[in-house]
């Protein structure tokens, strides 16, 4: 099978299986990408997801589109796109069509409960794998808790701030931690 067909079969099955939103699908994509395909492996794939928080766009599809490039080019990152987004596009439409007649059936009203603790888990889990994956460097501990520290301290107070906020400033004290080390290896290297 060419790395085309699979590479677009890969991101259909886990558009259909994408309920949650980008999160909730970081544990597929991990799975997909790393254990079972090795097409990138843990610190890409980490880099990739923060770009693609980063950048404008579902985390899903961004980061469907750079393994598609890094795979075959252009044409491998608008195959990925377009399979990770054509289920949802799919249910959606059908979805529309039929939306009061499908919420007033008390089965899919239930199921729909069910997906959104399976949702809060998927999100869990993929934090979770990331944490533990994640160098433990002092200054990544450090990022890590200011932000862990920030968060739940809006939460406790009731402070509405947009989770950019959160990813501008971790990655201003990541830029910190880099170029604070690069200062100290210049300054090692001169001795």
């Amino acid at each position: 099978m060419s790395i085309i067909l699979r590479l677009f079969l890969s991101m259909l099955k886990i558009g259909c299986f994408a309920f949650g939103g980008g999160y909730a699908i970081i544990a597929l994509l991990e799975n997909e990408f790393i254990a079972k395909r090795k097409w990138i492996d843990h610190d890409e794939f980490f880099d990739v997801v923060a770009i693609a928080e980063s950048t404008p766009g579902p985390i899903a599809i961004n980061v469907a589109t750079y393994v598609g490039y890094k795979l075959v080019g252009v044409v491998g990152a608008v195959v990925a796109t377009v399979g990770m987004c054509l289920p949802s596009f799919v249910i959606m439409y059908l979805v529309s069509l039929f939306y009061e007649q499908f919420m007033e059936v008390t089965l899919v009203s239930a199921a729909f409960k069910g997906i959104q603790i399976c949702v809060v888990y998927l999100i869990a889990s993929a934090g979770l794998k990331m944490l533990k994956k994640m160098k433990k460097t002092p200054q990544n501990v450090a990022v890590f808790f200011i932000t862990c520290v920030g968060m739940m301290l809006c939460t406790l107070f009731d402070i509405r701030i947009s989770s950019v906020w959160f990813i501008f400033g971790a990655g201003v004290l990541g830029l910190s931690v880099f170029f604070i080390r690069k200062s100290k290896t210049k300054g090692e290297n001169k001795k």
